[in-house]
């Protein structure tokens, strides 16, 4: 048994059905552009991971704390880069071990995410011109199943790549899958699980081939299936490819821990939508018949 892998700012007021949550409202602070925390899960790997992506004006210093006012993150820009200052940072962190099977020292996976606690997450920074930045962000521990019944045109995906025999298909190549939009039975908190979108990533290991696909939540029967642009595999024709690997990842909105939707409104735009939360993934991979 394997063990499986926002911008927000001050909390404002709550709805009968959702949490609002407003981009700034202290007039001597000033937000970051993009401010995101995240989990994402590679379900056929049982990898799980905590990622971040802060982006704005230049700054040089920039600080997470948890919920409990815990320190998680301090940045620090030094010498040269110092005085250019940064704009964008993302990280993801190592993935632990969760099963005793595969590691001598494994990490039970209610341990990890007591590591990172849900609730609200201060993001601070400073910029170049010594001006203080500030936003808030809500991180989850509802994460949300992964997608499962994977097919590749009529035949099943392989469970993995290295042992299994893979689907070898003909043009056009279409992934479908079970649009079930709930949280995950193994691990994180059971909680509601709205689907934002699906992504589905195509690629050919070691090079720097790759298709990306955004899909809305539109599932048909409810199957949610993707047809691979076939510009990918005119471009990589000549490349000897003996196989292609794709993952499949389901994006979230945000539910807080009063299970009520996180919604984000940016003054001076109008835009209010719900908040991009965690992701789950399968990946797999296939061959193309001659």
């Amino acid at each position: 048994m394997f063990y499986p892998k926002i911008p927000i700012f001050l909390l404002a007021v709550a709805m009968s059905t959702a949490t609002l949550v407003v981009a700034n409202n202290h007039d001597e602070e000033e937000p970051f552009d993009e401010a995101f925390l995240f989990f994402e899960l590679n379900d056929t790997d049982g990898d799980l991971g905590i990622h971040g992506k802060f982006d704005g004006d230049a700054w040089k210093v920039l600080e997470i704390k948890d919920p409990n006012e815990r320190r998680m993150l301090k940045v620090r820009a030094s010498g040269r880069l110092k005085r250019q200052g940064m704009t964008e940072l993302f990280f993801e962190s190592a993935e632990p071990c969760f099963d005793p099977e595969d590691c001598d020292d494994p990490l039970d996976p209610d341990d990890f995410f007591d590591r990172f606690p849900q609730g609200k997450y201060e993001i601070e920074g400073e910029s170049l011109d010594g001006e203080e930045l500030e936003s808030e962000v809500i991180l989850s521990h509802i994460m949300p199943a992964a997608p499962s019944d994977v097919m590749v045109n009529d035949e099943a995906a392989a469970d993995d790549c290295d042992t299994d025999e893979l689907p070898a298909v003909s043009l056009p190549v279409i992934l479908s899958w079970n649009a079930a939009e709930v949280s995950h039975e193994e691990l994180g908190r059971e909680g509601p699980v709205q689907i934002r979108y699906y992504e589905v990533v195509v690629e050919i290991d070691e090079s720097d081939y790759n298709s990306t696909s955004i899909i809305p939540r539109v599932p048909v029967n409810g199957r949610v299936s993707w047809t691979i642009p076939s510009d990918f595999f005119t471009l990589t024709a000549g490349e000897n490819v003996e196989e292609y690997k794709f993952e499949i990842l389901i994006r979230t909105n945000v539910y807080d821990e009063d299970n009520e939707l996180v919604m984000v409104e940016i003054p001076d735009l109008d835009d209010l939508g719900p908040l991009p939360g965690n992701k789950s993934a399968v990946e797999s991979c296939f061959t193309i018949n001659d």
